[in-house]
Order: structure tokens, then sequence, then C-alpha cells
């Protein structure tokens, strides 16, 4: 028992000396006999420390957490086996070191992946790929009661008043629509499901292609001038540049840091511009797929960019509340805006005429800066009456320069006349945020909505 042994002398078993033992070493020690009775008979074996050099598997250094023996948990008695028979133990923690299947890595949100692993595809699903004459549907069509071709004219635009058509596939929201450049028979849309869209604006109004082969949300489309191809950028930190008609992949760009922008310099329709989230604005030539000119005097996020001066200049916002104007090629501002007043201005329009930009502003109004030398805002011009709070809704201007037109949060599309600066009309479009706007160029009131739960719809 716990305690002196008193008095010394001889015992049956030998010569007791007087000691003590702690209570809780007496338990420890009373325990380990009870649960093992060869442990106290027996020296007990530690196993092999390792080699220090071998960091996993068979051999592996364990240093001073090297076990018992008598520890392993399947190990067998050396009764039950022949002296001349080997005893292989298999522990389960070298069954896991020597097939290190790395576990499934998940991904938090802010974590991206490569999207090298997944290839570009792309896929015709319209009823007819080629006419009877063997043409595609690049092809602007001849058979209208519109002339889609040459110079528009006098061109007056309307108000749409009914929806007469919506195009479904996307499964989330759409994030940017264009129509195909001059002519606008075939519509492009982009969504943050990953997937770009080409739609049949007359005839059966039917999907004629998909593109897939960006892993996260597609946040900007644009076409070159004539419409053969179009570059696309998106959260997985790629931009990609697409033939319209095969639907081929002709090339990709990235430098690990996420495109909000992407456009296009119809004067030089081999080059485009992207707008960064670490504050860059980079110069791409898909000949090369390098960097031809970096502007990097933002402070934060670009938003936007838009040309203007006949592609000879252009201007860009950021979420550093500022306005800057540059030369196409020559990386220093020509003007710099900021007013304690201004907010982030994160999508962009300019007006037919070439002399002005209108901006989303984020403080729910549309506002607009002179494109040409001064680049001042015009302070009479300010549209309001939407809500775009959290959003980034797009601003558009009818091919007139008549009608502003802006998404809204609350489901609306919101138009107003350009000279008064009044609403003149909201069509509760959806029951989710309104994000894309376009005007058709060459109809009078024709106009294409997307909205958050990605429906597309089309106005008259």
């Amino acid at each position: 028992m716990a305690g002196y042994a008193r008095g010394t002398g001889r015992v049956p078993t030998g010569y007791a000396a007087e000691t003590f033992i702690s209570e809780s070493t007496f338990r420890q020690g009373h325990r380990a006999i009870e649960s093992n009775p060869n442990a106290a008979s027996k020296k007990r074996k530690r196993e092999n420390k390792g080699d220090v050099g071998i960091v996993s598997g068979p051999g592996a250094y364990k240093g001073p957490w090297a076990r018992y023996e008598e520890e392993r948990p399947d190990a067998a008695s050396d009764e039950e086996f022949g002296d001349d028979e080997e005893v292989e133990i298999i522990y389960e923690e070298d069954e896991i070191e020597e097939n290190p299947a790395p576990a499934p890595k998940k991904l938090a949100g802010t974590d991206y992946r490569d999207d090298n692993a997944e290839g570009e595809t792309s896929e015709f699903v319209g009823s007819q790929q080629y006419d009877y004459q063997g043409r595609t549907y690049m092809h602007v069509p001849n058979d209208l009661d519109i002339r889609l071709t040459g110079d528009r004219g006098d061109f007056t635009n309307y108000i749409p008043k009914k929806h007469i058509h919506t195009f479904k596939y996307h499964t989330k929201g759409i994030t940017q629509t264009r129509f195909f450049p001059d002519s606008g028979h075939l519509l492009l849309s982009a969504s943050a499901d990953s997937k770009i869209a080409l739609w049949d604006v007359y005839h059966q109004r039917e999907l004629l292609r998909t593109y897939s082969g960006h892993t996260k949300s597609v946040n900007d489309i644009d076409f070159n001038p004539a419409g053969t191809q179009f570059v696309s950028s998106s959260y997985d930190r790629y931009m990609k540049l697409w033939d319209t008609e095969t639907g081929k992949c002709l090339n990709k760009f990235t430098t690990g840091k996420t495109p909000h922008v992407v456009r296009i310099n119809p004067s030089t329709p081999h080059e485009f511009l992207a707008g960064m989230s670490d504050k860059k604005i980079l110069q791409y030539d898909v000949r090369s797929g390098e960097i031809v000119q970096e502007y990097d005097h933002h402070l934060d996020a670009v938003n936007t960019i838009t040309f203007c001066d006949e592609n000879r200049r252009f201007v860009s916002t950021s979420d550093d509340k500022s306005l800057r104007a540059w030369e196409y090629g020559i990386p220093v501002p020509i003007k710099f805006i900021a007013e304690p007043y201004m907010f982030s201005m994160v999508r962009s329009a300019p007006h037919p005429s070439g002399k002005y930009i209108a901006f989303q502003s984020s403080d729910n109004q549309i506002v607009v800066y002179s494109s040409t030398d001064r680049f001042r805002q015009n302070r009479k011009k300010s549209y309001r009456g939407h809500n775009v709070a959290g959003h980034a809704p797009d601003v558009a201007i009818s091919p007139d320069g008549q009608f502003v037109s802006s998404g809204d949060t609350g489901g609306y599309v919101c138009f107003w006349d350009w000279k008064t600066c009044k609403m003149y009309h909201k069509i509760q479009a959806s029951d989710a945020a309104v994000l894309a706007v376009q005007w058709h160029p060459r109809e009078t009131s024709r106009v294409v909505t997307g909205d958050a739960n990605g429906m597309l719809k089309y106005w008259d």
C-alpha cells in the first residue's frame, strides 16, 4: 500500500527497506501491471529510432517518439509463431505514409484555381448551321423588313413598351450583353455561370452557339469591329480571345490578377485594354500574346475603360473614386479628376456624338463627363431615380443619343431624356436586379435586358 513500510528486516520474499511511494506513482504502476502482467517480468523494447535523413515511410526518423513494442495495436505475441517464421506487422500509420493520396483541397472564398485544367470548348446548338448557300449565322440576313447594312440615315429612337421575347439558357446572373457590331443580328451574352452564349436576334431567336472554358463568372465581353472575334474576361483571372464563328479559343492571357473590364481598340483591332484588380491597365497584342504597354497610375481596381477622340484616347475610372484620361499608347495620364464628392464609377457608355461619356456612379446617379480636350464634368447632366447600390448595372445610350437607360437593383429598366435629364419611363423587367442593358444598333425601339436570375429579355 501507499505510505511507509514500517520497520526494517527480513520478510518472506527478501529484505525490506524503508521507502516512500506517492499515491499517483503507486496507482500508475499498479495499472501497468494489471493491464500487462508480462511488463513487470521483462524489460520493454522500443522501436528503432530510424534514420534522420528519412522523413516518411519505412525507416523514417522517430527519435524520442519511438513507441514501445508492447504498445503496438496489432502486435502478435512471439509465442504464436515459430522462431523461423517471419512476422510482418503492418501499421496503419505506415500505410498512410507510403500511399500519400492528397486530400481534396477545399477552395476558400478568395482562392482561385488555374483553369488550364479545363480546356475551351464550343458547341453549335442551333437548328441549322448553314443556309442553302452554305453561309453561317455570321452572314447578315437580307430577308427582313429592316436594312441591317449600310448607312442608317436619319434615325430616331423610341422607348420600348412591351416584352416580346425571353432568351433562356444561363443559370446565373447576366453580367454583360453585346449586339453584333453595326448589324445587331446576333446577341452575345456573358453570365456568372462561366458560360458565354450567342443568340439569333431575328428568325427563330434561338440559341446558336455556347462558349465554355472559363471556370468562374465571366464579367465582361467585347467584340472586335468586324464581329469576327471577341474577348472575354473572368474571375478565374483569364482573358480569352474567341473566334465568333467556329467557337475556337485563339489565345488566352493572364497575369494572375482578376480582369474587371476588357475593351478592343476599334482602330487597332489586334490590341485590347484590360483593367485589372491590381490597379493596372494592360495593353495586349493578341498576335504575340504579349503586354505592349502598362498604365499604372490608379490606386485601386480599374472598373471602366472608354475610348474617345476617334480611339486616340481613352478614359478610365477606378475604385479609387477618380477619373483618368490617357493618350493611347502613352502611360502617363493627360487628365486626372478626383473630387471629394465623387463616388466609384462602375460602368460607362460613350455618347454617339463622341463628345460625352456617361458613367454609372455608386451614389445612385448617372454622371456625364465631356470626352474632348477638357474632360470636365457636365454639372447640368445628372440622371437620378434608380437604385444601383451593391450592384453595377450597365448604362446604355440610344443610337440617336436621345435616351439614357440603366438597370436597377429593384428589377427595373429606367429611361431618361438626354437633354432634360427627366425620367421618361420605368419598366418592371424582372423580380431580380437588372444588370445588363443594350440598345439594338439598327432598330428604333428594341432593347435587351439581363437580370441576376440569368434571364435575357427583349423589349420593343
